[in-house]
């Protein structure tokens, strides 16, 4: 149930990219595309403290929020809790909880629930401990989460935090157009 590969594969290919979580960041369309959630949802949860954008926040008219890459793994996560039927509340503890873990602590983990508590595992054994206590219903494996949201976000423009445009991903279909018509 939990795959204990590390995120090196993923933090590599994100990094080779220029996509280095402390430099670069996300629009709201690319972390709403990503994560899979509504407009509505997003600025809820950043209203309310749920999940705030750790880069840029709106700050009055024509300021846009900005989101890490690790912001938008929280997102999905908190999509993912969320469409297995736990409150908005005890989510809220959850996440809570994984504030002060970085993309590296939160590849090494799968969150287990009963419905009403969200549990941190890093092994199997505490899985299946859990399981064993009757605790356990589902389980959310962060890392597959976060290679798929790695896979995703590379095909979405990003923006550099000290202002340079912002970084393209390369197509290189268009580029092979571009220079047949040239």
């Amino acid at each position: 149930m939990t795959d204990h590969t590390g995120p090196e594969g993923v933090q590599e290919s994100l990094f080779e990219l220029g996509h280095d979580d402390a430099e670069v960041g996300y629009r709201v369309p690319t972390a709403i595309q990503a994560a899979g959630i509504t407009y509505r949802q997003l600025d809820y949860w950043a209203r309310t403290g749920l999940v705030e954008p750790s880069i840029r926040d709106a700050h009055g008219s024509g300021s846009q929020r900005l989101y890490s890459f690790r912001d938008i793994l929280v997102l999905k996560i908190v999509r993912g809790l969320l469409d297995t039927g736990i409150s908005l509340q005890n989510i809220r503890l959850a996440v809570d909880r994984l504030s002060d873990l970085g993309v590296d602590d939160l590849a090494t983990i799968t969150l287990v629930s009963d419905g009403r508590t969200v549990y941190q595992c890093r092994s199997n054994e505490e899985v299946i401990d859990l399981l064993n206590g009757g605790q356990g219903v589902f389980g959310i494996a962060v890392p597959g989460i976060l290679r798929e949201l790695a896979g995703d976000i590379v095909k979405f423009p990003s923006e550099r935090i000290d202002g340079t445009p912002q970084v393209e991903t390369i197509d290189e279909l268009a580029e092979r157009r571009n220079r047949r018509s040239s």
